[in-house]
C-alpha cells in the first residue's frame, strides 16, 4: 500500500480544493432528488456546541454543514432535554427554529395529544452529569430509560415509528437485550451505533463478503469505555464481512504488560497487522515495545465463534496515534487468506463540522422514511455485549478471560456504504 499518496488524499479532502469530499451526503448523491420532510422528535440529555446532540441534530436544524444551505429531509418537531447545563443552546435554538421544548418524552413522542406525531425518534444519551459504576468504570447514560419511555408513549397509541439510538445501546448487556428484544416485539424499526462504520476510509476499500478473515486488529488511541465502543464498531464493520457471516463471540479477556506479549506468543496477534495498521495512520512503528509496556496501554482479544480472533491494541494518546481534536483515531488491519499484503485501512473522523455524523444522519433518514434500517441493530447489539464484557474483564478482573455465551449472535454484514465508498449499494 502507498501510504504517502493515502496521506496526499487525505490532505486533498481537507484543502479547500477539496471540501466537497467533507460536503455532506447531499451534496454528493442525489442533492436534486428532494422528499417531503418528516417530522421527527429528538430525546437527548444536553444540548452545546459540538455535542453529539448538536452535532446530529444540528444538521437537521441547518443542514448538512450546520451553515444553511441542503440537509436531510426531516424536521425537528420536539425535543425533549433530560438536563439543562450552562452552556445549554437547546432553548435558543427552539425558538429560532420553531420546533418545541417539551416536560416528557410523551410529550416528545405524541405533542401532548393522543396519537404519535412524529415518523422518528432520534434518542441521543451522551454527555450529561450522570455517574459512573463503581467497578466497572461504565457511564450511567439513561438510554434505556429514553427507549422505554419512547416505546411506552406509542405503545399507549398503538403507533410504532423508527429509533435511532446514539451510541451503545447501553452501558449494561440486559439493557441492550432488552431493547432490542422490546424493538423486535413491537415491529420498531431500530438503529444504533457510532459514525465510524459509515466515515471516511483511507484507502477507501472494504473486504468482499465472504472473505476468509484469518486474524484480525484494531489500533486506537484511549482505553475509555466511549474509544473502546468506537474501536468496536470499526472492528466489527469489517470483520462482519467474513466467510460464514457473523455468528457472534464466545470470549472477551482485557491484556496489559506481560500479558500482551505472552498472547503474542500464542499467536493471538501479530506485529505485522499492527504495523499495518499503524502505517495507514501514519503512526509510528517503532519502540512498539516501550509502547506498550506504557501504564495505560491496553489490549483486548475478542475470540469470535468461528474461530476468528481479533485483537484491539489501545495506546493512551501521549504516545500513540493522537488524534485531532474531537476526533478518533483508528484502523483496522485483517489478515485474509490467499492475500500476501494485509487489508489495513485508516478510518478517519474529520473534525468541525463532523461531516461523519452527517454519514450516520443519512442513514437514520433513510429508516425514518422507509422503514427499514441502514444497517442491523444487531451490530451494535454485538458491539456493547462485548464492551460489557470487556469493562468488567479491564477493572474488577483485572485480565480475567471472561467466557460470553450470551453473544451468539448472528446477523448479515450490512451493505450500507462508507462515506467514500467508489460503489454505492443504496443512495439512501
Amino acid at each position: 500500500m502507498d501510504v504517502q499518496r493515502t496521506r496526499r488524499r487525505v490532505l486533498t479532502d481537507l484543502g479547500l480544493g477539496g471540501l466537497a469530499s467533507f460536503a455532506g451526503p447531499s451534496l454528493l448523491r442525489g442533492a436534486g432528488l428532494r422528499r417531503k420532510k418528516l417530522p421527527v422528535a429528538a430525546v437527548i440529555t444536553q444540548y452545546f456546541k459540538y455535542s453529539h446532540a448538536d452535532v446530529l441534530v444540528g444538521k437537521i436544524l441547518n443542514g448538512w454543514r450546520q451553515a444553511g444551505g441542503p440537509g436531510p429531509d426531516l424536521e425537528l418537531v420536539s425535543m425533549y432535554v433530560d438536563q439543562f447545563s450552562e452552556k445549554d443552546l437547546s432553548r435558543d435554538l427552539a425558538k429560532k427554529h420553531g420546533f418545541r421544548i417539551v416536560k416528557t418524552i410523551d410529550e416528545a413522542v405524541t405533542l401532548g395529544t393522543n396519537r404519535v406525531s412524529v415518523a422518528g425518534v432520534l434518542s441521543v444519551g451522551e454527555h450529561g452529569d450522570y455517574p459512573y459504576t463503581p467497578e466497572t468504570k461504565q457511564h450511567k447514560y439513561p438510554r434505556r430509560r429514553f427507549f422505554d419511555e419512547i416505546v411506552a408513549a406509542m405503545r399507549r397509541c398503538g403507533q410504532f415509528v423508527p429509533v435511532f439510538n446514539d451510541k451503545h445501546l447501553g452501558y449494561r448487556w440486559r439493557d441492550a437485550k432488552h431493547m432490542v428484544d422490546t424493538a423486535r416485539r413491537f415491529r420498531i424499526p431500530l438503529m444504533a451505533g457510532s459514525s465510524l462504520p459509515v466515515t471516511w476510509r483511507y484507502p477507501a476499500k472494504e473486504l468482499p463478503i465472504g472473505s476468509r478473515i484469518q486474524q484480525a486488529l484494531v489500533v486506537g488511541h484511549s482505553a475509555s469505555e466511549s474509544y473502546l465502543f468506537h474501536a468496536l464498531e470499526a472492528l466489527q464493520c469489517v470483520v462482519e464481512r467474513r466467510h460464514g457471516g457473523e455468528t457472534g463471540v464466545s470470549a472477551v479477556t482485557a491484556l496489559r504488560g506481560e500479558e500482551i506479549w505472552a498472547a503474542e506468543k500464542r499467536g493471538d496477534w501479530s506485529r505485522s497487522l499492527l504495523k499495518a495498521a499503524l502505517r495507514t495512520l501514519d503512526a509510528p512503528t517503532e519502540k512498539l515495545e516501550e509502547r506498550i509496556k506504557h501504564p495505560d496501554t491496553v489490549f483486548f482479544l475478542v475470540e469470535y465463534r468461528d474461530g476468528l480472533k481479533a485483537m484491539g491494541a489501545m495506546f493512551p494518546s501521549a504516545i500513540g496515534p493522537m488524534p485531532p481534536k474531537f476526533s478518533c483515531q483508528l484502523a483496522v488491519a485483517c489478515r485474509v487468506r490467499q492475500q500476501t499484503e494485509p487489508f489495513a485501512c485508516w478510518m478517519k473522523t474529520p473534525g468541525i463540522p463532523f461531516p461523519h455524523f452527517a454519514e450516520l444522519l443519512q442513514g437514520i433518514q433513510h429508516m425514518v422514511h422507509t422503514r427499514e434500517p441502514a444497517y442491523p441493530v444487531e451490530r451494535t447489539l454485538l458491539t456493547t455485549g462485548i464492551l460489557d464484557r470487556l469493562m468488567h474483564s479491564m477493572h474488577p478482573r483485572r485480565g480475567e478471560r471472561l467466557p460470553s455465551p450470551e453473544l451468539a449472535i448472528r446477523y448479515e454484514a450490512a451493505r450500507w456504504r462508507f462515506a467514500n465508498r467508489k460503489k454505492t449499494s443504496e443512495s439512501g
